[in-house]
């Protein structure tokens, strides 16, 4: 098994025969290493940055770089400051809300910038987090919910008990719990 160090999961995918990890890295990188694979046994790719199993096409001539698990590109819009990248969208807010907006210095979509760019920065540990518990859960979900504990060790995972999670999953397949392991490394710096 070949696999590529990467520090961010970010474009980077897993490949699983059963519970033994068979190939990691780049999309390509995943496709050429399963491609040269002989053997039937069926495969379960993960996509690292969301934990989601996908689907790739493995045919010989098919694209290495392909984006069949991509979601379609939105048709182009018309409002909004597209050469800036604004988007305009609807937003449904009570009256009270729109009156205190639209006497904030700028308007409504300056303030509404503003208090979206604060919330981002003050709650990054949370949405990290966050995110790092919901890829872990959509993992385990798809390679490991018919496992023993499977249920206490989501529990454990969503109450953010790693003492616990680990008690959990210790029982299961090593590369599951590695690659776990690496999924829920952020799962666990909440305060």
């Amino acid at each position: 098994m070949t696999t590529s160090n990467t520090d961010s999961p970010r474009d980077s995918l897993t490949a699983f025969a059963g519970f033994q990890r068979i190939a990691a890295g780049s999309r390509a990188e995943v496709i050429a290493q399963l491609r040269r694979r002989t053997d039937a046994q069926p495969l379960f790719v993960f996509d690292d940055a969301t934990g989601e199993p996908i689907d790739l096409d493995l045919r010989p001539g098919a694209p290495a770089a392909s984006t069949e698990s991509a979601a379609p590109e939105p048709p182009p819009r018309t409002v909004g400051r597209p050469k800036l990248g604004v988007v305009a969208r609807e937003v449904t807010l009570l009256p009270r809300h729109w009156d205190w907006l639209n006497r904030q210095p700028g308007g409504a979509s300056v303030a509404l910038r503003k208090l979206v760019e604060d919330a981002r920065r003050i709650n990054v540990d949370r949405d990290a987090v966050r995110a790092s518990r919901e890829t872990s859960y959509r993992f385990m979900s798809a390679i490991a919910g018919h496992l023993p504990d499977f249920e206490e060790a989501s529990r454990a995972l969503f109450a953010g008990e790693q003492a616990r999670f680990e008690l959990f999953v210790a029982g299961w397949p090593e590369d599951v719990k590695s690659h776990l392991a690496r999924l829920s490394a952020n799962a666990w710096t909440a305060a």
